[in-house]
């Protein structure tokens, strides 16, 4: 089970995300065609309540080590939990897996909104 950042001096967080983050790749071709066919795959996982593809673009030191980053929104812990317990969930994380292994980095985060 995944577990939330207790305690936060904002209150009780409005939403959950997980971050994909996709780090640059050796072919901007073939990494565009497997990103393509990966979020196709994600889209399909339940209880997504927004997401967010970014393609990165620099960083305040010039380049950034990452080309692209998705962000996935749900309304709690437990709603992302399902999603990638879900067969959609396992299907994309296989896949992003197979296909990125290392070159990616996955991180989950509580949303607080004013």
């Amino acid at each position: 089970m995944l577990q939330s950042c207790a305690g936060s001096e904002h209150g009780r967080a409005a939403m959950v995300k997980m971050t994909i983050l996709f780090r640059q790749p050796q072919s901007e071709a073939t990494f565009e065609q497997s990103y393509v066919e990966a979020l196709a795959l994600v889209e399909k996982m339940p209880n997504i309540r927004r997401r967010q593809a970014c393609l990165v673009t620099g960083s305040p030191a010039g380049s950034s080590p990452y080309r692209r980053m998705l962000e996935l929104y749900f309304e709690d812990n437990d709603q992302m939990d399902a999603a990638l317990r879900s067969a959609e969930g396992t299907a994309a994380g296989r896949f992003l897996m197979r296909t990125f292994g290392h070159s990616l980095e996955i991180i989950f985060a509580d949303v607080y909104e004013e």
